[in-house]
């Protein structure tokens, strides 16, 4: 087994490797070949929910039916497993954030908060704690040792690529961290799990929200902050009022179905959402071109780069030309579906230079 993908040295006896396992099939290949390499491995998983149809869903994350899959994995591979319970924290750094993110009228990304709160941070503690030389997760993306230091890179399967939600990493944790399947196909690791044994090779994958078991987010924020389904105005950007919506937490940005207005000459789509006023505003499809945006919460992992650069506005979006200035990101053209409460990832070639929060765009329209 070759030990080059822990990035540890040539001979891993003597060392501790601790990998995050959510029960799933990519992390759990990952701590099969851990064990290979005759480090010392351990597993640790965090319980990060367990109510209601989550706890026997398949695809969910962190729940009980995977926690079992975990420990499962971990006894046929003879090695440790431990849970660590932070659910409480779970809930207020990610569950509670998603729903005041939509009372606000924003778009939120919960698997970036959990991996910059209980995953990244808390299991990196734990890791330290436990002594452990590196901590080792299933995601698709690359760790490069760079002349300066440690690089993050995008996966070589750019189906799998999941750069943009790790774009929060500091360069302290991305020092410590290695990714083992950064460079393999999916594909690829099913087949090394049937290989190995494992009893989840043919597990689905995991959901994007793993908290919303039937994908409907407004019905969770409206449990979580009754007060949540509020009637409005949606109106264009003049404030002329075209009709009536059943709540901010109904639309994002960028959004076309559901409107329910008729009779105007060309399609509408949600350019805005103004939670002070609880209005939807709309506008044409070239309305929604944005020339700029704001950041907040930037991190940099580019050192002294000021190369030619490549921004990613939404998870599947194609990253597109653009220059940064330190907590503004200006497009080369305009880009669509650019939503404050999303994230902006900035790229060299393959290189994530770092990224940060949208808090507020500027119209390519006004800037024409």
């Amino acid at each position: 087994m070759d030990t080059g993908e822990f990035q540890l040295g040539p001979d891993l006896a003597g060392k501790r490797i601790v990998v995050a396992m959510s029960g799933g099939v990519d992390s759990s290949v990952v701590a099969a070949l851990a064990a290979r390499t005759g480090a010392e491995t351990i597993g640790i998983t965090l319980q990060l929910y367990d109510h209601g149809e989550a706890v026997g869903r398949a695809g969910s994350c962190c729940a009980g039916r995977d926690i079992r899959d975990a420990r499962s994995v971990c006894d046929r591979l003879g090695i440790a497993h431990y849970v660590f319970d932070h659910e409480s924290r779970f809930r207020d750094q990610v569950i509670d954030r998603f729903a005041d993110e939509y009372l606000a009228g924003r778009t939120p990304i919960p698997c970036i908060q959990c991996n910059m709160g209980p995953k990244f941070t808390d299991l990196l503690a734990a890791a330290r704690d436990l002594g452990a030389d590196c901590l080792a997760t299933g995601h698709y993306v690359r760790r490069v040792e760079g002349p300066a230091g440690a690089e993050l890179h995008r996966a070589a399967d750019p189906a799998r690529d999941q750069s943009y939600f790790l774009f929060a990493t500091t360069q302290d944790q991305l020092d410590y961290l290695r990714f083992p399947l950064g460079a393999m196909p999916k594909p690829r690791v099913r087949e090394l799990a049937a290989e190995l044994g494992l009893g989840v090779a043919g597990k689905p994958d995991s959901q994007d929200i793993c908290f919303v078991p039937d994908g409907d987010y407004a019905s969770l924020v409206k449990k979580l902050r009754p007060d949540a389904d509020t009637s409005g105005e949606i109106v264009d950007a003049s404030g002329r009022v075209l009709g009536k919506h059943r709540g901010l937490i109904h639309f994002t940005v960028g959004q076309r179905r559901g409107l329910e207005i008729g009779g105007t000459p060309e399609p509408l789509y949600v350019i805005r959402l103004d939670a002070a006023a609880k209005r939807v505003v709309v506008g044409p499809k070239a309305a929604l071109g944005v020339s700029a945006a704001r950041l907040s919460g930037v991190n940099w992992l580019g050192g002294a780069y000021r190369g030619p650069m490549t921004a990613k506005v939404r998870s599947l979006a194609k990253p597109v030309a653009a220059h940064f200035d330190g907590d503004r990101v200006v497009f080369d053209a305009p880009e669509y579906g650019v939503a404050p409460g999303q994230a902006t990832v900035l790229y060299a070639g393959d290189r994530v230079l770092g990224g940060g929060w949208i808090e507020e765009t500027e119209s390519a329209l006004v800037a024409a």
